[in-house]
């Protein structure tokens, strides 16, 4: 069985889990740190902050500028 859940750690240097009925009598369990909630949450944000960025704004601007030129090439 495999369980995935997320935890508040309220930046503490503890985590206290309860394990669910199905796993208090194995003598062993996997567990898993990864902080790849907090990374993607991150990059979610940036990625907001980007479409209000003149200068990302500009590049995108441009790219769509190249390839417009080079849809119109082909037809």
């Amino acid at each position: 069985m495999v369980l995935k859940q997320i935890y508040n750690t309220d930046n503490k240097d503890q985590l206290l889990i309860n394990l669910p009925e199905s796993f208090r009598k194995k003598k062993r369990i996997l567990v898993v740190i990864d902080d790849s909630v907090d990374s993607k949450t991150e990059k979610m944000e940036r990625m907001k902050m980007a479409t209000k960025d003149p200068l990302f704004i500009a590049d995108i601007e441009s790219v769509t500028d190249d390839f417009r030129n080079i849809d119109s090439d082909i037809q």
